[in-house]
């Protein structure tokens, strides 16, 4: 809560390595600070287990967009499969509003067994389920899906449910990499994406000609009808290259791919060495060796991913000039793609291994109509064209017109995923005026020696909220409701005003009532800053508005998040989700302004302040908040608290009862922490 604590105070200049694949690729999700919330273990592992019993008609998969969704008729079966396990009852429904979170958690399980696969979208090592990264195959260390996802996956795999995580702060990559002065980046393949760059960074695209001419051969694709007789081409060629001592690198989208492939090579009895997430320790001995003549080496998009592939390997002497002159004479590594990636871009990071700094070098990609891409993204018509061609088994098609039919359908691929980043970013521009607001308020209240000013304008702006509701305009005094007004201001600003007293005076209106209100509580608010002393307050009123801003972000940020899964639906109804979105999102911004002032000045009007005896360092000085003082315990209150004031029988799970409590001694609930640490923190 200081500035000092402030990384990156100042965003000046920021350059970027590989650029594309910061910007764009990672731009899909965003950047989240996030921390622990309660065990929802056992709910997974009980919504895991209905799974089975949901029909594959009652549900609706979109493999593109990797959504899934319940049919009507599937919501109606749900609704029998939850009454019949217990999870509701028979006079409720899952559209009941209290049922949202349980919906939520089954539609995750369903994405979890359905949707994402194990040693594709993430590998399972030592009990722990970890994220490989789509673009380079790495596993991403630390990372874990959100939203309850990646517990849903963790059930499924029957391995410990790691517990579920709240965000805290979340920012796209677009607005936070937007709020540097200046950007740039390089990267070897960004013409693709230059569009995308231009229109969301206003960063242009400037082609720098290679070191040396560019003269490796680009071959057409190869097209077969199925997988196996893909495969089967790919392991001629392989044996071809090992045969010419050439170099290969062979580029999967998958670890189940790169590990079919090496069963085929190892029946073979083809050496090769395989790269993927589940042995990248090996990763900089592999690409070492990946250039001397002959060698095989089967690798997942990370191929190469910072270190060169060199000729002949590595080593600097006279058997590597040697191995390097055959290499080259043998044509130079040769890249094998098994198949197209959904990005033009990653096709060409493959391509890049090879024709370094002017070395010769090939390429050449294997397609297959039962390839994802192919499935997924309209084959039937190809198929349709090579039967009528009269395909023979093992035999291809190969024409510069099917290579450039793949990248039209590849450039659709490109341009959906373009406008996912794109509506992601909609919404986030939305949050983004609401965090700009927030995150300056709160380094203005950083900065500020003090934020007296700051309170006393919550407190005036309560009570300029607070009486239209309860003193409407022009309405007459028997109208007025003035005991829902004397009870709103005593349960924020704990003051007894008589009100009532007020109403019967004659003439009074409302902006006398306000005025005499605002003045009521300035006098109580200086009252207890006199009390507690005016350099110790600042300090109170400082720690209070900053945690209580924070507390309240956090919670308006999942509120957020949900609202966004929600307004999706409303495109049914015709209704923009967007426009739908901004709309609700300033209405919860203004309740979370409104809901914060309350916070902040319900608890400075309460806090006490508890100094310890003197000691022989400074003695710690610290808010506590008050315990009514109207009732006596009738049971011994622990060590470290005063039963005086106490609200009946001491109750480890009631505050109220414990009285004060010294802020060193134990805290009363039984957590083993210090007060000061547990209930008796500033929040």
């Amino acid at each position: 809560h200081s500035t000092d604590q402030m990384f990156q105070k100042n965003r000046n200049f920021a350059i970027v390595d590989e650029v594309d694949s910061i910007l764009i690729d990672e731009a899909r999700t965003p950047l989240i600070i996030s921390g622990m919330i309660e065990d929802k273990s056992d709910l997974y592992v009980k919504v895991d287990r209905l799974i089975p019993k949901i029909d594959n008609e009652d549900i609706e998969i979109d493999e593109k967009s990797k959504s899934i969704n319940l049919t009507e008729t599937g919501n109606e079966s749900l609704d029998k499969i939850l009454i019949e396990e217990g999870f509701i009852t028979s006079e409720s429904s899952i559209y009941d509003i209290e049922n949202v979170t349980l919906v939520h958690h089954i539609n995750q399980a369903l994405k979890a067994n359905l949707l994402f696969n194990k040693d594709t979208d993430y590998i399972v090592r030592n009990g722990k389920v970890q994220i490989i990264d789509e673009f380079t195959g790495r596993v991403l260390d630390g990372r874990r899906f959100s939203d309850g996802l990646h517990q849903a996956i963790e059930s499924k795999e029957n391995v410990q449910i790691q517990e579920e995580n709240q965000t805290l702060a979340s920012i796209t990559y677009q607005n936070y990499f937007r709020l540097y002065k200046k950007l740039a980046g390089m990267t070897g393949t960004a013409m693709t994406e230059s569009e995308e760059f231009f229109d969301i960074y206003k960063l242009e695209v400037i082609e720098i000609p290679t070191n040396k001419n560019m003269v490796r051969k680009d071959n057409e694709d190869e097209i077969y009808r199925t997988l196996s007789e893909k495969y089967n081409a790919i392991i001629t060629l392989i044996e071809e290259c090992r045969k010419n001592q050439q170099p290969c690198l062979v580029g999967t989208v998958s670890i189940e791919k790169s590990e079919k492939i090496s069963s085929l090579l190892k029946s073979r009895k083809i050496p090769h060495a395989v790269l993927n997430a589940k042995n990248h320790l090996k990763e900089a001995d592999i690409v070492a060796n990946a250039g001397k003549p002959g060698q095989v080496t089967i690798a997942t998009n990370m191929a190469g991913r910072g270190t060169d592939i060199k000729l002949g390997g590595f080593e600097e002497n006279k058997e590597n000039e040697s191995l390097k002159k055959i290499a080259l004479d043998s044509g130079g590594l040769y890249i094998i793609g098994t198949e197209r990636h959904e990005s033009r871009r990653i096709d060409n990071q493959l391509r890049g291994r090879s024709g370094r700094q002017g070395d010769p070098g090939s390429s050449k990609f294997f397609l297959s109509l039962e390839d994802d891409l192919m499935r997924i993204f309209g084959s039937e018509k190809l198929d349709t064209v090579l039967q009528t061609l009269g395909l023979e088994e093992n035999e291809c098609i190969q024409h510069p017109w099917i290579t450039k039919a793949l990248e039209r359908a590849q450039k659709k691929v490109e341009g959906r995923n373009f406008e996912i980043r794109k509506s992601l970013l909609k919404f986030d521009d939305v949050m983004n005026e609401q965090r700009k607001v927030v995150f300056e308020q709160r380094i203005d209240f950083m900065r500020a020696e003090s934020v007296n000013d700051n309170v006393r304008d919550m407190r005036h702006q309560i009570v300029d909220d607070l009486v239209p509701r309860y003193v409407p305009p022009k309405a007459y005094p028997d109208q007025w409701d003035m005991d829902g007004l004397r009870e709103e201001i005593g349960e924020i600003y704990n003051l007894d005003i008589p009100l009532s007293d007020w109403a019967n005076e004659e003439g009074i209106a409302d902006e006398e009532i306000v005025t005499r209100l605002h003045d009521a509580v300035d006098r109580a608010a200086a009252a207890r800053a006199t009390e507690i002393g005016p350099d110790i307050m600042r300090q109170v009123e400082k720690s209070v508005l900053l945690q209580t801003l924070d507390q309240h972000w956090r919670d308006h940020l999942v509120t957020l998040e949900h609202l966004r899964q929600i307004v999706g639906l409303r495109g049914f109804g015709q209704r923009d989700p967007l426009s739908e979105f901004k709309l609700e999102a300033f209405s919860l911004f203004s309740d979370l302004l409104s809901a914060l002032r309350q916070d902040v000045v319900r608890y400075i009007m309460r806090v006490q302040v508890e100094t310890p005896p003197p000691m022989p360092e400074m003695p710690e000085v610290a808010p506590t908040l008050p315990a009514d003082a109207t009732t006596q315990s009738t049971e011994a209150a622990p060590a470290g608290m005063s039963a005086g004031n106490s609200a009946g029988a001491f109750d480890p799970n009631n505050p109220a009862t414990w009285g004060k409590v010294a802020r060193n001694a134990p805290c009363p609930c039984g957590s083993g922490k210090k007060y000061k640490h547990c209930h008796g923190a500033v929040r």
